[in-house]
C-alpha cells in the first residue's frame, strides 16, 4: 500500500467518524427541539465532498505526495480539533437551529464567524495539492465554493432569525 493510499485510508475514516458524530450529534439536537435550515442543499454538500474524496482515490493513490501541503493539511486537522472542542455536542454537518440557545463565539469563533468552512476549504485545496493533482484542488474549490455560498447564504438567514427571536424574547 503506498503513502498516499494509506493517507487516503486515513482521511476516509476521519470523514465516516465524523458523519457518525455529526448524526449523533444532529439527532439529540433535533430531540431538544432544535430545528433544521437548509436541508435541500445538504446532499449536494454530501455529494461535492464524496466526488472530492472518490477522485483522490482514483486518481491519487499511487501519487507521490508533497510533504509542504500534506503539512497544510495537518495543521488544518488541529484547527479541526479546536472547532469540535469548542462546539461540542453542537458540532454537526447540517445546519440546526436551537432555539435559545446563544451562538458560539468563543475559540476560533472569536475570530472567523465560520471556521469550520475555512478548514474545509483548506483541505480541498491542500489534500489534492499534496497528491500532485491541481485540476483536482482547482475543480473541488470551485465545486465547494458554490456549495458554501449556498449554505452560508441559509445559514445566515437561520442566524437572522434566530437574533430576531432571542432579541424579541429579552425585550
Amino acid at each position: 500500500m503506498s503513502f498516499a493510499a494509506i493517507i487516503l485510508a486515513v482521511v476516509t475514516l476521519q470523514r465516516l467518524g465524523e458523519l457518525a458524530l455529526a448524526r449523533h450529534n444532529t439527532a439529540k439536537l433535533l430531540a431538544r427541539g432544535a430545528i433544521e435550515v437548509g436541508a435541500r442543499h445538504y446532499p449536494l454538500l454530501v455529494s461535492v465532498h464524496a466526488a472530492w474524496l472518490m477522485a483522490l482515490w482514483v486518481w491519487g493513490r499511487d501519487q507521490p505526495v508533497n510533504l509542504t501541503a500534506l503539512a497544510g493539511f495537518v495543521a488544518l486537522q488541529g484547527l479541526r480539533l479546536w472547532i469540535l472542542a469548542t462546539l461540542g455536542s453542537r458540532w454537526t454537518t447540517r445546519i440546526i437551529v436551537l432555539p435559545g440557545e446563544p451562538l458560539v463565539v468563543s475559540g476560533p469563533y472569536r475570530y472567523f464567524s465560520h471556521p469550520n468552512y475555512a478548514v474545509v476549504a483548506g483541505e480541498i485545496a491542500l489534500l489534492p495539492l499534496a497528491l500532485h493533482l491541481p485540476v483536482t484542488a482547482l475543480v473541488f474549490t470551485v465545486l465547494n465554493a458554490v456549495v458554501l455560498w449556498i449554505r452560508t447564504r441559509a445559514e445566515a438567514r437561520a442566524l437572522s432569525s434566530l437574533r430576531g427571536q432571542l432579541a424579541r424574547a429579552a425585550s
